[in-house]
């Protein structure tokens, strides 16, 4: 009888949470490990300082950004403080055939969308997770504390942020954001569990040697 063992197909895990609540710093941490690839955006919003192209965001003009969603390239996209974003389609599929799983941070708006996809594959290895802040204080207190954002920009997010927080439900899971390292702790947690679901596992003969 010649030796067993799992195969199975790679999950796109989508993580969403309000602006300032700490989910770019959780996908750094995840990033520095080889878990998974980091799916990078696509945006037509201007490099903040220290941001690379190509390792932060790939940051496209609006015209080259239109320009894809109109031949199909982008798994989702959505129009976000008047910028742009969106995740290309081909770079996550290609991962998950192979059997890598794949890690995307985008926001509520993305997230709906790649849960409605007509592409059966990428809706079966979904796993969306929404980060939850634990107040709006708290949530206001963390934008403030990074200071990237105008007045007026901390008080568009704490406004978005608040509807965007009423959407919990709709995700698989939600994990109410503590520290930096509860949060990992909970998200591998999940991450765990997720690749050890029968569902997701094929059973394949190695080769006799």
């Amino acid at each position: 009888m010649n030796p067993t063992t799992f195969r199975r197909q790679g999950i796109l895990f989508v993580i969403s949470a309000p602006s300032g609540t700490g989910k770019t710093t959780l996908c750094e941490n995840l990033r520095a490990t080889p878990d998974f690839i980091y799916s990078v955006s696509c945006t037509t919003r201007p490099a903040r300082p220290g941001e690379i192209d190509g390792t932060d965001y790939h940051f496209l003009s609006k015209e080259e950004f239109l320009s894809r969603i109109h031949h199909g390239d982008m798994l989702e996209h959505a129009l976000v403080h008047g910028n742009y974003y969106g995740t290309l389609k081909a770079t996550v599929k290609e991962a998950l055939t192979q059997g890598t799983d794949v890690l995307l941070d985008i926001d509520v708006q993305g997230a709906a969308s790649v849960r409605k996809t007509d592409d059966v594959m990428v809706r079966d290895s979904l796993v969306d997770v929404f980060i939850m802040p634990p107040t709006l204080e708290e949530l206001e207190k963390r934008l403030r504390k990074r200071g990237t954002e105008t007045e007026e920009q901390v008080q568009q997010r704490l406004r978005t942020g608040r509807e965007e927080s009423k959407l919990w439900p709709l995700y698989k899971y939600t994990i109410l954001s503590g520290s930096m390292e509860e949060d990992l702790i909970k998200f591998r947690a999940i991450m765990r569990a997720e690749r050890y679901l029968s569902r997701r596992l094929e059973l394949t003969d190695l080769p006799a040697s």
